[in-house]
């Protein structure tokens, strides 16, 4: 479909949602409400531009209009004019319109949930892993996300050999998903008395929520295990069994929560992430049926990629993906990682846009 008829289509659908919002029986359904405006809401900065470009495309043939008359020269002088500043916010608003129209990934609204583990490196990678963590932490802090452990295997020095964690807050998916990969740091361990720099690596992989109409399981394909939560050095932490291992059957599978008390939320946090990656698994298998189609996600099925690099010696953060390079490793590890992200996401932008053009 071309952009014009696509924007025509939007245009009247708009509408539609609009009329609909305001019949007496639908005002009435807060459920069908919320529905309608969260549709129209989606639509609504590409009518306004769309609309804004109808004006401006007018007035650009009216005053070329006057320069084609050509009668009164002072009146074509301040056509002129107007001409080269109307054509500027056409260009602007073309452009905008075509980044408007890139096809939206239906789960960055979602919560997330994060797995880090520790790779190479020994006790080095574990406190890395560990970094990563109060990094993402401070991230979503910042914005006002909230956060909370599902499960941690700890290394013993401070570090984690593997943490997984959720994070819930609008737009969570949105930006935690350019996170995915293998992250590389390159640093002098406190143990090493020579100051020789040691590489380590963690890898993150960052998965959509999914709700049970996505993803359904049976009752028979699951195994629950019921066991006593540990802490450090395998010490019972409680009396009482709460610690919840579910194995999903057919795939293999498995999520476990020890981090609550209640057996019963360990239970939901460790459906969540079993879910979660069923999902992420479903997603990759719909990718990978489909021929030369490129993966819409930084990481998704390709998490061995190493993605990042953080050189401490030097006090530099490389982004591989992109090529940039930033010379402030305390801030992001501080979780000021807007930067990093923001360019991840802007690079991908413009292969989708390439790839619009294209067709």
């Amino acid at each position: 479909m071309a952009i014009t008829e696509r924007l025509t289509a939007i245009e009247a659908r708009y509408e539609e949602l609009t009329a609909q919002m305001g019949e007496p029986d639908v005002a009435v359904d807060h459920a069908r409400v919320q529905a309608l405006a969260k549709e129209r809401a989606q639509l609504e900065e590409i009518v306004e531009l769309h609309r804004e470009s109808q004006q401006v495309r007018g007035a650009l043939d009216d005053a070329r209009s006057i320069v084609s008359d050509g009668e009164d020269a002072e009146l074509v002088e301040m056509a002129n004019e107007e001409i080269e500043t109307l054509e500027k916010r056409q260009a602007a608003l073309e452009d905008q319109l075509k980044r408007a129209l890139l096809p939206k990934d239906p789960r960055d609204d979602r919560d997330v949930i994060v797995e880090i583990r520790a790779g190479t490196g020994g006790d080095e990678a574990g406190l890395f892993a560990a970094d990563l963590y109060r990094m993402y932490s401070r991230y979503a802090d910042d914005r006002k996300w909230q956060t909370g452990i599902v499960s941690v295997h700890e290394t013993g020095v401070g570090g984690f050999k593997e943490i997984i964690f959720e994070v819930r807050g609008d737009g969570a998916y949105s930006r935690f998903k350019y996170e995915s990969g293998v992250h590389r740091v390159q640093r002098v361990p406190q143990t090493e008395t020579q100051g020789r720099i040691h590489t380590s690596v963690a890898t993150v992989a960052v998965l959509p929520e999914a709700d049970e109409v996505e993803v359904e399981i049976e009752d028979g394909d699951l195994r629950t295990d019921i066991y006593h939560a540990s802490s450090h050095g395998g010490q019972n932490v409680q009396k009482v069994a709460s610690a919840v291992r579910l194995t999903h059957l057919p795939t293999g599978i498995v999520a476990q929560c020890q981090d609550e008390r209640s057996q019963m939320k360990n239970r939901i946090k460790a459906m969540n992430v079993l879910r979660a990656r069923l999902f992420d698994l479903k997603v990759q298998e719909q990718q990978a049926a489909i021929a030369g189609e490129r993966k819409a996600q930084v990481g998704t099925g390709g998490r061995s990629e190493k993605i990042r690099t953080y050189n401490f010696p030097q006090d530099r953060v490389t982004d591989h993906r992109v090529g940039l390079t930033l010379h402030n490793l305390p801030s992001l590890l501080d979780g000021k990682l807007d930067e990093l992200i923001d360019a991840v996401a802007t690079s991908e932008e413009a292969k989708l846009l390439e790839e619009q053009t294209a067709v």
